[in-house]
């Protein structure tokens, strides 16, 4: 129960090394964004492994399921589909969860940021498969159909390209140290690939693709403190629309920056100041080495991925200890990644959100709906949800104490419970289920898919849903995976 682990993607820190170092390492990163490139234009399905195959179809599920729920949840939602819907234009790509269609571009931008509003998508990099996934089956849609196993051959460049990028920045917490969000961030990049993979773009066009990309890169964390705001959800709505854009000029001609990862004002240098990237880790074993495979995480709880620990320490405390509500003096969440403070503390305001997203990003209250029903699930952040007088009475109880010593800041936090009866009870989780050591089963996704879908704005049929659901058990002999999004569009 007290093992130390962390969480996905955390790092140690590396020395900053000397100027000798740092030109040697510049030599090393000589030429990394054409093979990047290169990586993206000639990938085929034939190179990836099984597994890998696997895995993506999963996160194709799960991705269409937590999008399309959304539709119906969420009120930046409605509003981001409204102003789309009333731009008009071209109908090249479906609005999930509502139906309809705009041009490409301005679909992801819809069905991008859906993917986050229940902050329910997996997690690797950020939230990989949003900033890919919308803009693969948009392009495919545009342009009249795509094989499945192109579909997923697409997909599996782009969060290739995030894993790598994300992989490579050596600082400790690189994304609240520097201030950025890297769904977004990456997700310009990242979308980038996919989107020129399916529009079949050669060596030089995805180069420019990828440049295009780097151009428009932004989300800093900012829309994430303060006052309530929808700006979080809109993390690969932005990027996946950029995306789009960057692959199709790219086709036109468009020429892109280059070096962009490389160069004297590139990513690393410019927008997470790492003089001395791991080189390796972004272009080694190209084709050979997934790192995907090594740090996706499916959710199994509709809330911020730094809330699973708690939830996890929490919940099995609840059933190794048969504890009820009122059984409970106080909850306190001591240490953990500097995001752990970050989605405690104000307190006040923690124990009290306004909005759902508000919600999922408090320990305190998202730990308080744990302890008082035993589970934490997209109910509890509705309007109602966030007014139940159990869970508010539960949140007053719960507080964060952070630890001093940064060898802390990396590992799990520590849920101690301190009952009416005296007792004092602790639990530093080992493993969060949906992690690659601690899987789901398909059993599970495919009864969060059918939950989510519940939610949408429109109604999508039983017989659609299971139809649809088999074609992405089988994606790679469906001939047209866009098919899929007909099946789930609304009548």
């Amino acid at each position: 129960m007290n093992a130390i682990s962390t969480l996905p993607l955390a790092r140690t820190s590396k020395a900053a090394g000397s100027a000798g170092s740092v030109s040697a390492a510049s030599e090393k990163g000589k030429g990394a964004t054409r093979k990047l490139a290169r990586h993206a234009a000639t990938l085929r399905y034939e190179d990836l492994p099984p597994e890998l195959v696997a895995l993506t179809k999963r996160c194709v599920l799960d991705t269409l399921g937590v999008t399309i729920g959304a539709s119906g949840m969420a009120d930046e939602g409605r509003i981001a589909f409204e102003y789309v819907n009333d731009l008009g234009g071209k109908p090249e790509s479906t609005l999930l969860g509502f139906g309809g269609k705009a041009p490409a571009a301005w679909a992801v931008f819809v069905n991008g940021g859906l993917g986050h509003m229940l902050d329910y998508d997996d997690v690797a990099a950020g939230h990989v498969s949003i900033a890919t996934i919308p803009v693969a089956f948009a392009l495919a849609e545009k342009n009249g159909g795509i094989s499945g196993r192109d579909l997923i051959t697409a997909v599996a460049c782009g969060t290739d390209i995030m894993m790598r990028i994300d992989n490579a920045i050596p600082i400790p917490e690189w994304t609240a140290a520097e201030g950025w969000f890297a769904t977004q961030l990456l997700g310009f990049i990242s979308g980038a690939a996919t989107a020129g993979k399916v529009l079949g773009l050669n060596e030089a066009e995805m180069e420019n693709a990828l440049g295009i990309g780097f151009n428009q890169i932004s989300g800093t964390r900012q829309m994430a403190v303060g006052a309530s705001t929808h700006m979080r959800s809109m993390q690969a709505g932005f990027s996946g629309q950029g995306a789009v854009m960057s692959a199709l000029l790219a086709q036109r001609g468009m020429i892109g920056s280059k070096d962009f990862l490389e160069g004297q004002y590139g990513l690393f240098k410019t927008y997470v100041r790492a003089a001395n990237p791991d080189w390796e880790a972004l272009v080694g074993g190209l084709g050979k080495r997934y790192p995907l495979l090594e740090h996706h995480a499916f959710k199994v709880w509709p809330a911020c991925n730094f809330t699973r620990p708690t939830n996890t320490a929490t919940l099995q405390l609840r059933r190794e200890h048969n504890l009820r509500p009122d059984d409970v003096e106080s909850i306190t969440i001591i240490g953990g990644h500097a995001n752990t403070q970050q989605l405690s503390e104000p307190i006040e305001r923690k124990r009290r959100p306004r909005i759902a997203i508000d919600g999922k990003f408090s320990i305190p209250f998202t730990t308080a709906v744990m302890m008082a029903k035993g589970n934490v699930t997209l109910r509890d952040y509705t309007d109602e949800g966030l007014r139940d007088p159990q869970v508010l009475a539960m949140a007053d109880r719960v507080s964060y104490r952070p630890v001093a010593g940064n060898e802390k800041r990396l590992t799990f936090p520590t849920v101690e419970i301190r009952t009416r009866d005296g007792r004092v009870l602790r639990c530093q989780p080992e493993k969060l289920q949906g992690n690659v050591d601690n899987p789901v089963d398909q059993e599970l996704l495919d009864l969060k898919f059918r939950d989510c879908m519940s939610f949408a704005a429109r109604p999508i049929s039983e017989t659609n849903m299971n139809r649809a659901m088999a074609l992405i058990a089988d994606l790679e002999n469906v001939a047209d995976a866009v098919e899929i999004i007909r099946l789930l569009s609304p009548a």
